[in-house]
C-alpha cells in the first residue's frame, strides 16, 4: 500500500489513478491530519509527500515519519515543485529515499515506486532475519529496537546488550560471571551486582512479564523459553 501526501485534487487523484491502473494499491490524502490517521490503522509500504502542503510542511512530515518506530524505515519520495538543488538536499538530508520534481511522468513516477516498494520488500525480509523472539518481547538488533506486546519498550544501551543476550539463547542458565564477561567485556572491574541491578531493571520495565527473566538460585539468570 502506497500512501500519497497532495493537496492539489487534480495531481493527487491522477498519480492515485496512475499507481492503481499499474497494479499497486494507493490512497490520497490532502492534508497531514489524514495521513496521520491512516498510519495509525496501517503501516504503508511506501509515502509520497508534497512539500508545501496548507496544515504543514512535507519536510516535517518526513521527519516525524524517520522518528516514528514502526515507520522509520518506511521508504519515501518527495513529489514536488521545488526543484532547486538545495530543496533536493534538504530533503534527501531529512531521510528522503527519492526526489522527483513536477511536472513529473507519470511512468517514471511508478517506475521509481515500484523500485521503492522492491527496496520495501527487501528490507522486510531483513527485519525478520535479524528478529529475536520470544513470547511477547520482539527485538531487533541492527535496529536496537524492543518491542513488549507490539509497544516500544526503552531501554538503556547495557540493558539492551543484556536482554540482547538472554534472548539469543533462551531456556540457557547464565552466570553473572558469564554475563559480566560476555555482556560488560572481559576486562570489566565492576562486581556481579552490577547484573543483579540491571536485571531488576529490565524487570521493572516488563512490568507483567517480569517474570520472562527468571532467577536460577545459586547459579544465574535466564531467559524463559
Amino acid at each position: 500500500m502506497v500512501y500519497y501526501v497532495e493537496d492539489d485534487t487534480n495531481i493527487r487523484e491522477l498519480t492515485v489513478y496512475a499507481l492503481s491502473q499499474a497494479g499497486i494499491d494507493a490512497v490520497g490524502f490532502a492534508n497531514d491530519v489524514e495521513f496521520r490517521a491512516a498510519c495509525a490503522d496501517r503501516v504503508p509500504d511506501a509515502v509520497l509527500l508534497d512539500i508545501m502542503l496548507p496544515d504543514t510542511d512535507g519536510i516535517a512530515i518526513l521527519r516525524r515519519i524517520r522518528r516514528t518506530p514502526g515507520l522509520s524505515r518506511v521508504p519515501v519520495m518527495m513529489l514536488t515543485a521545488k526543484d532547486g538543488e538545495l530543496d533536493t538536499v534538504r530533503a534527501l538530508d531529512a531521510g528522503a529515499d527519492d526526489y522527483l520534481s513536477k511536472p513529473f511522468g507519470m511512468m517514471e513516477m511508478v517506475s521509481r515506486v515500484r523500485a521503492l516498494l522492491r527496496r520495501t520488500a527487501r528490507q522486510s525480509e531483513d527485519v525478520e532475519q535479524d528478529l529475536l523472539s520470544v513470547g511477547p518481547l520482539k527485538l531487533w538488533p541492527s535496529r536496537r529496537e524492543v518491542t513488549l506486546d507490539g509497544r516500544e519498550l526503552k531501554l538503556t544501551m547495557r540493558e539492551f546488550d543484556l536482554l540482547q543476550f538472554l534472548m539469543r539463547s533462551p531456556g540457557d542458565v547464565f552466570s553473572r560471571e558469564v554475563l559480566l564477561q560476555r555482556v560488560w567485556g572481559w576486562d570489566f572491574d565492576g562486581g556481579s551486582r552490577t547484573v543483579d541491578v540491571h536485571v531488576q531493571q529490565i524487570r521493572s520495565k516488563l512490568g507483567e512479564h517480569a517474570d520472562l527473566i527468571e532467577t536460577v538460585r545459586g547459579v544465574g539468570y535466564r531467559l524463559k523459553g
